[in-house]
């Protein structure tokens, strides 16, 4: 699998005319290296691979990277300044989304002979179609968010702060077997509903509100995100006109998936749905985005995507509509694309639920 990830890589080195490739961002080095470390910088050349960490991390990465070379520095940039001075390398790229512009300028000083070549786009598709091996750890990890949010579910009542939904949330899946947290859970109730990244606040749940709960975890390195919409007893005739919207902008979209279709398309499906029934103004965010190694990566699943939907994506569907001062409903899934449509990874229902009271 290893062997098969890199060969994107060779390729990019003869598309880019490059010596050597340099590799800063810590999911790519996992994702081509196996490495789980939190430093490190993997060099890549036709010929070799050079994975380059301090000492820390050494034994390590002895133990998972399957590379031809292993180097222990002390200062990262002047070492990674020998080995390229001592290659001869003169054309080298580097993952420019990465990179700072003072490490960039540091580096650069060192080895003054180099011609550099910033690489963005390029590296993009890098992880964006999963394996079956991946798939198994994105699929744990939705199932634990399935346990997690039925363990929790007895204890959204009126009176409980949201700050404690998202305590018990995460002590629920870390006790699951949950990694971390694969963001800040989101947790808004009533008016707060407005806000799209509404983070936890001691803000309690009061009767005739909607409460939206966006939360994930991690397994073996590859996220889960989920996010579910609920009742606090009965609300009033808008709110339930709201979240039956979006339920169908997110169910019209899910059934439209297919490979090959441009990414673009899919965002309109929920897009001008909503739209059509007056509220595309309180729905400003894209469609979703790729899960893997990262809970936000590539593709976009936005109006502005130049991209198609390749089998084997892994990506979320979460339209939603906010409107301050009355609060607001967003309901997303985590699917793969398949040659049929989608394969759901996330399992909560997301039909409308009521809490009684």
């Amino acid at each position: 699998m290893i062997e098969q990830r890199n060969s994107f890589i060779q390729d990019l080195l003869i598309t880019e005319k490059l010596d050597a490739l340099l590799i800063f961002g810590l999911p790519n080095i996992r994702y081509l290296t196996g490495f789980t470390g939190t430093d490190g910088v993997l060099l890549i050349r036709s010929s070799e691979s050079v994975f380059l960490t301090d000492s820390r991390y050494l034994a390590q990465a002895q133990k998972q990277t399957s590379v031809e070379h292993i180097h222990c520095y002390k200062n990262k940039l002047q070492a990674l300044a020998d080995e390229l001075g001592e290659a001869g390398s003169h054309r080298v790229g580097f993952d420019a989304d990465i990179v700072s512009v003072s490490q960039f300028e540091a580096l650069a000083k060192l080895t003054g002979h180099i011609d550099w070549c910033p690489l963005s786009a390029q590296l993009q598709t890098l992880r964006g179609v999963k394996s079956a091996e991946e798939l198994v750890a994105l699929k744990s990890a939705a199932n634990l968010n399935y346990q997690a949010f039925a363990a929790v579910l007895p204890l959204i009542q009126p009176g409980v702060t949201e700050r404690e939904i998202a305590l018990e949330l995460e002590f629920a899946l870390k006790r699951l077997g949950g990694e971390a947290n694969a963001f800040d859970f989101i947790v808004a109730s009533g008016t707060r509903g407005a806000l799209p990244h509404g983070v936890a606040t001691e803000k309690k749940l009061f009767a005739g509100e909607l409460l939206t709960i966006d939360f994930g975890t991690r397994v073996d390195g590859y996220h889960s995100d989920e996010t579910v919409t609920l009742a606090i007893g009965k609300v009033d005739r808008k709110l339930r006109q709201i979240f039956d919207i979006v339920l169908e902008a997110h169910d019209s979209a899910l059934a439209a998936i297919q490979p090959d279709m441009a990414i673009c398309d899919l965002d309109a499906v929920a897009r001008d749905f909503i739209n059509s029934k007056g509220y595309g103004d309180d729905f400003g965010h894209s469609l979703g985005h790729g899960v893997g190694l990262e809970v936000h990566e590539y593709p976009a699943i936005s109006s502005r995507s130049e991209q198609k939907l390749l089998e084997g994506m892994v990506i979320t569907v979460e339209p939603g509509i906010y409107i301050p001062g009355l609060g607001g409903v967003r309901i997303e899934d985590t699917v793969v694309v398949t040659t049929g449509g989608f394969e759901a990874l996330t399992k909560i229902p997301k039909q409308f639920k009521q809490i009684n009271i």
